[in-house]
């Protein structure tokens, strides 16, 4: 049986940068990406934690975090095409989970609660991040109109402590697109 060397490293090299912004743009859809530059500010600013995961040296995914206090959003987090399903992404959780010990790491899926064409796929996600020690917290949002669950590792969240790391790391322009899952249409209503 082969080892298999597992890191988080800190990018340092512009090699290093376009790696994981060219995976950046094939794992996630437009309407899931920040605009990099905003994850390059909040970085710059000491809110964001940047990591290339690396098998034996090379690279192989990434971790974008996002923390206020003792909370840390697992912003993105994918393992490139050519790894996925070798358990490397479960090993790399591990140590992510390592990194931010005495933290509460959490992260955003796409509902797997609403009927859409990628459903099935939504699910395995799910079920991949159950099987690594994540549970469901019971809190539902629309994050710029995106409906999404959140899942942890061993905590409780709020929907108000998940709105206010938004809000504290982005601004408080994003208080209006960090909503409960339905708000955001009952908002609109509300207007008609």
């Amino acid at each position: 049986m082969t080892e298999y060397s597992i890191t988080l490293t800190k990018p340092s090299t512009i090699r290093d940068w376009l790696r994981l912004w060219r995976l950046y743009r094939r794992a996630f859809p437009h309407y899931e990406r920040k605009p990099f530059f905003m994850i390059l500010r909040t970085k710059h600013r000491g809110c964001t934690d940047v990591w290339c995961i690396r098998q034996n040296g090379a690279f192989a995914g990434l971790a974008i975090t996002m923390a206020q206090g003792e909370l840390v959003l697992l912003d993105y987090f994918a393992v490139s095409e050519t790894q996925r399903g070798s358990g490397l992404g479960s090993r790399a959780l591990h140590l992510l989970q390592q990194e931010y010990a005495g933290k509460r790491l959490f992260l955003e899926i796409e509902s797997t609660e609403t009927d859409a064409p990628n459903r099935p796929e939504r699910l395995r996600r799910k079920q991949f991040y159950l099987r690594n020690g994540m549970s469901e917290l019971g809190v539902h949002v629309s994050l710029f109109g995106v409906e999404m669950e959140l899942l942890g590792f061993a905590c409780v969240l709020t929907f108000a402590e998940y709105q206010n790391l938004y809000t504290a790391v982005l601004g408080s322009w994003t208080r209006s697109h960090v909503c409960k899952s339905g708000e955001d249409f009952e908002k609109k209503l509300d207007k008609a």
